[in-house]
This record gives C-alpha cells, structure tokens and sequence, in this order.
C-alpha cells in the first residue's frame, strides 16, 4: 500500500508512450561505473539496475557520446576539460548494443522505465569561435553545413539503435558542454546564418534534431530535452529567455518532457550542487516551465533536479507544482533503495546524500585508476559486484567489540551486526559521529550530521551496544571476551614540528576552532597545509563570526583537490565572506608580533604582521596505539585497524574500509 505521505511521488505518470511507475528519476550522470571503457559491464548493470530494484521508476543511467565529424587524420580526444570526441560512437559497436540491452532487460524487470541521453559533450566544434565555457583558454572549430548534418543526423541514427534495444524514451542533452548547449546560447553562438539569431533562431539546431529524431522512431519512445535553467554566464541567458526558447520548442510539438536543471559546470552555482546550496534551490525554474508548456500542452512533463535528497522534499515539489518528476541521482547513489524505504514508510532507515559531490566530481577527474563510482558514505557504490557476492550471514556468531564510533567504527559495527555478530561499541565522546560532528559544524556543511542520524539509527535497530563517554584499554577490552576487535580511534590534529613558536598561546588548531572548545581574537591568520575542505570550512567559520581572516596556503591555490562541480562555490564563499588567500607560502618561525614564510618553490622569505591569532589546518596524525598493544598482548584472536586510525584520508576511505572490515569478521 502507498504511504499517504507520498500519494504524488508514488502515482505513476504518462510521458508521451512511456508510462512512468512513479515520479523518482535517475537523471543520467556519468559516474563511469563500467569498469570496461566504452562498454557496459556487469558493474555498470549492477549500479544502475540496484536504483531500479530499489524502487526508481526511471532510469538514466550515464549518457550516449555521439560521433563527430573529424578531419582527416585528427585522433579521438577525450579530455575532462575539452570534453570527449571520437570518430566511431560506442552505439556503433554491436558488442555496447549487446550488454545495453541487458540493461534494459533488467531494468525492465523492476518495472521501471529506460531514458538514454544523447550527447554531444565537448568543446572542440561551436557554432561561433568562442570557448564553450570560461574555464578553457581554446577557441573551438566552427561548424559548417556539412558537420551540422552529420551531427543531426548522429541523433536519429542513434536514437534508431535506442529503440530497437527496447529503451523507452530519448533525451537530447541541451545543457551545459554540449552542442546542444552552445547553439542555444547567446555568447557561444553568434551566427548570422539560420542557426543564429535571437532566442526564436538559435533553437533551430534543438528543433532540427528533435524532427530527425521523431522521423526515425517516431511515436514508438518518449522525447525531450535537457536544458539549463539559465546560464550564470556574463552575457548568457538568463532564465526569461530560456523560457522563451523553451516555449517555441514546444510549439513544435515534438517535445514530452523537458529535464530541467540550473548551474554552471566549473563555477558558481553548480548544475551539480553541493552542501552549500539550499535543497532544490532553483524549484521555481520548474514551476514557471511547467506553467509555460501547460498552455500549449498540458501532457508534456517537466522533470526538475538540484540536490534533491529526501522523499519528502520530493513530495513537497510535486503538490506544489514545481515539477512533474523529480531528479534525485544522489539520492539513489546514497541509498538505491531509498525509493522503496520511502514507499513502505521506512524514512528513518534512509541513508541521506550529504551534499559532498564527491561521486560526481571525482567520476569528472579521476584520482585514482582504475576507477571506480565512489561515495562517501555508501561503501557498496563501486562494490556492487563484491558485496552481492561476498556478504552472508556469519557462519559463527562472533562477539565484537569496537572502539571508536566514527565513521569506519560504525560501519564495522553495522555490517558485522547485519551478519549476526554481537557488537559493542566503545566511544569516548558524547555522541556517534567522530570528525563527522566537526564538520558539521562548518557552515553549508549541516547535511554532514544526516549520516551521524543513519548510523545512531542503524546501530539501535540491530542491537548493537554502544557505550558513549567510554574509554578503552587492553584491560577494558580483555574484560569483555572478545573474539574480534576493531580499532578505530581515528586521528588527532598535526602539529608541524619543523616550525619554530608553535607552542605560542596564541596559536591554535582548526578542529578546536570549529569544536568552540577555543576563542580567537579579531585578526587570523590560517595555516594551510591541507588541500580539501577543512581549510574554507575553518575560514568561513571564522568570517561568519566577524574575524577578519587570512589564508597562508601551500599550493596554487586553495583548495587545489577540490573538483570541478565545487571548487567554484568553494571559493565564491571565501570572496563572499572576506577571506584573504596568500597562496604558495610554508610557514617557517611564529613570533609574538608576527609570522615568517618561506616560498613553496623557492627560497624567498616573506615577513607577515599584526594577526591576533594563529591558527594551523595541517591535516591529522594517526592513533594506532591500542591496536600495537593488543597484537603485541596477542590475546585477542582477529584485532583490525580501520580508518583514520590507519591512515588519514577522507570520509569513503574510512567507510568503506570500516564496511570491509565488517564483512572480513
């Protein structure tokens, strides 16, 4: 039976032919979840199909890069920034139509629908010799008569090959690096010739590709569009004339659904937003699209996306008229079953997204290699295989004891308790949540306390013990008759011992900072020697408290780690709010009335004064020492180490090597 709470997002839709099972949509999004490039895998059907059987009624998965017309001799190029060209698109290879249309089947078989997007993602071919978007320093080559057709009709063949693999709808990808994109707005297409013009011109390319479309397949699959709400670009437009573009597509007759999201993809707001940007932030885009297409056609949906994470949420936007379907990726990556949790009215066992972008923007630049879908709080993303495979019940019941309740002492503690092992949690604080609580106290990062809620909540339906302001020693541990042990103590702040003052009473750690255990006076200085968040999410913390902030940083630039989707709110907050950064500066000596830098890349020396007080962001020191006394004792049968308490990194690394381990025991 549907929840009452939900009787909109549970209600299916008609799309065209396309009948929807319910209102939740997996927008495509290129996580790379195949491990086979150019193909889909049985990784890529094992993520994927998880959101279906989960309860997602669509499903996008990642998009199809169309072909473009090459000179003679130029090499395929695929680049995070240029974006991805290639002289034979993977629908051409019978073996991607083959493994596609298992997908499909097994899509199908959850009862859900499958929309493929159609792509032309780069920015070596425009209309008009202009880079495609700011952060390129390259002008792209012009299209001509002859490319523009080859890319037309690179739509209809492969919306041909869509359908006979028993896909359900088509999606033209108009947002953001493509195509699509640049022949809609007004700063990347500058024509005179029919493809450009005012907004009733430029959408001749859109318009010219839907008819091809719909000439080859027909009525037989649903049509649409993505588009961008407005550009956030000097002289691009804004949202009254998207609309308008919109409106005159729409008198075509060609569209069913418009997906509709908002934001730029290297800067400030992001079409992928973070933490930092409220909940559906841009839902009244929806709303006036909506209101738009109803009076030419009430049967043509608008599906609306932007860091939805809740079902409720989700709800809200469809009784209020903001949408017809709602875009929820990040959701389903953070819990593919969150569709059906909701459904039965399981609200308090869904694992929230927290906002990080982290799946999104490392999948843009990969870090690692081979890659692999990552989430920071999800240790199954980018496993889906392992974990179908290797978890069970425990064949012996086993009693474990682990100590520290952050995120990699959860996870061991929740896995191994799924499995049927008796589980004690030792933590020294007031709560669940280790360096998660810290971070939450950053602002724009209050989500970050969601995933604290879906452990405390998770260990109490599966009877773990947990036992906050605890210590632990050998002798604590030895007491209670452990078989398995699980050391999770974490990590404290590192104090650099190469820098001469550093126990100077005016300086200080950025964790004190944001625990409040510590006071600073008017004028900070900030140490940097890390390269993600902690170092923005100290400063802003400090500038919303009236400090007047500086940042001494190692790099480049700030936050240098931080991906494409982010790094531009990341540093419109520091601007916002006041932050001075001084990059490429290592602190040497601290002084009573001032500090001394040395170059990053030479020998120079810089003087600095007048800063009240002093405060050091240099990353975290392991605590293994319980885990050396317990090997050393060897009185314990099976001891790991996990998490930070090995090495210090970021959140999945610690999740899922606490999930792992909960597996091993």
């Amino acid at each position: 039976m549907i929840n009452v709470q939900f009787e909109r997002l549970f209600a299916p839709l008609q799309v065209g032919p396309m009948r929807v099972p319910n209102r939740i949509c997996e927008t495509t999004n290129t996580i790379n979840s195949s491990m086979a490039p150019g193909l889909i895998d049985e990784h890529f059907i094992a993520h994927h199909g998880a959101k279906a059987k989960g309860g997602t009624g669509w499903i996008g998965s990642e998009t199809w890069l169309l072909n473009v017309p090459f000179p003679p001799g130029a090499p395929d190029e695929i680049s995070f920034r240029g974006g991805f060209g290639c002289h034979q698109a993977a629908y051409q290879n019978p073996a991607f139509v083959e493994s596609w249309k298992k997908f499909v089947d097994e899509v199908h078989e959850s009862a859900a629908v499958v929309v493929v997007q159609l792509t032309h993602l780069n920015a070596l071919w425009a209309p008009s010799p202009i880079p495609v978007i700011g952060a390129q320093d390259y002008t792209p080559h012009v299209l001509g008569e002859e490319e523009i057709e080859f890319l037309l009709n690179g739509y209809a063949d492969a919306a041909e090959v869509a359908r006979d693999s028993g896909a359900d709808g088509l999606e033209i990808h108009c947002a953001h690096e493509t195509i699509g994109y640049s022949f809609l707005s007004p700063v990347t297409n500058r024509r005179t010739d029919k493809w450009g013009g005012g907004p009733t011109e430029r959408i001749r390319f859109v318009v010219e590709a839907l008819k091809r479309i719909r000439e080859r397949v027909g009525d037989s699959m649903a049509l649409g569009i993505r588009v961008n709400g407005q550009e956030s670009r000097a002289g691009g437009y804004d949202n009254m004339e998207l609309r308008e573009m919109l409106f005159h597509i729409g008198e075509t007759g060609l569209l069913d659904f418009v997906d509709l999201d908002v934001g730029h993809c290297w800067g400030a707001p992001s079409y992928v937003p973070s933490s930092y940007h409220p909940h559906a932030e841009y839902r009244e885009f929806g709303k006036a699209a909506r209101a738009d297409l109803a009076d030419l056609n009430p049967d043509i949906a608008v599906l609306f996306t932007g860091r939805i994470n809740d079902p409720v949420l989700a709800e809200e936007l469809l009784k209020g008229g903001y949408c017809d379907l709602v875009g929820m990726v990040r959701a389903g990556i953070a819990d593919p079953e969150f569709a059906n949790k909701a459904r039965e009215g399981r609200l308090g066992e869904i694992r929230r997204c927290i906002g990080c972008t982290r799946c999104i923007d490392e999948a843009a630049e990969p870090v690692n290699m081979p890659y692999a879908p990552t989430c920071s709080i999800n240790p199954v993303i980018g496993n889906e295989l392992r974990w179908n495979a290797d978890y069970r019940s425990a064949d012996t019941p086993k009693r474990v004891v682990v100590v520290g309740g952050g995120v990699a002492g959860c996870e061991a503690a929740r896995v191994a308790a799924m499995r049927g092992h008796k589980v004690i949690l030792i933590e020294q604080g007031k709560r669940l949540g280790g360096q998660l609580l810290i971070a939450a106290r950053a602002p724009g990062r209050d989500s970050f306390e969601d995933q604290v809620y879906f452990e405390e909540n998770a260990l109490a339906r599966l009877g773990v013990e947990v036992r906050l302001e605890s210590g632990a020693d050998i002798e604590t541990i030895k007491a209670l008759s452990p078989d398995s042990v699980v050391i999770a103590t974490g990590s404290i702040p590192r104090v650099p011992d190469d820098v001469a003052g550093i126990d100077l009473p005016h300086v200080m750690q950025g964790w004190d900072v944001l625990r409040g255990r510590v006071t600073t006076g008017d004028r900070v200085a900030i140490i940097s020697q890390e390269d993600y968040y902690q170092t923005p999410c100290v400063a802003e913390y400090l500038a919303e408290r009236g400090k007047k902030v500086e940042i001494f940083h190692k790099s480049v630039h700030l936050a240098t780690e931080v991906a494409r989707y982010s790094i531009g709110m990341v540093l419109k907050r520091m601007e916002t709010c006041g932050v001075k950064v001084h990059p490429n500066l290592i602190l040497k000596e601290i002084k009573s009335d001032g500090l001394e830098f040395v170059s990053s890349w030479g020998g120079k020396t810089y003087c600095e004064e007048g800063f009240d007080s002093v405060v050091l962001v240099y990353g975290s020191v392991q605590q293994p020492e319980l885990y050396h006394q317990l090997m050393a004792d060897g009185c314990i049968p099976q001891v790991f180490l996990a998490g930070s308490a090995w090495v210090p990194r970021r959140l999945a690394e610690a999740t899922r090597h606490g999930a792992n381990i909960g597996l091993l025991i």
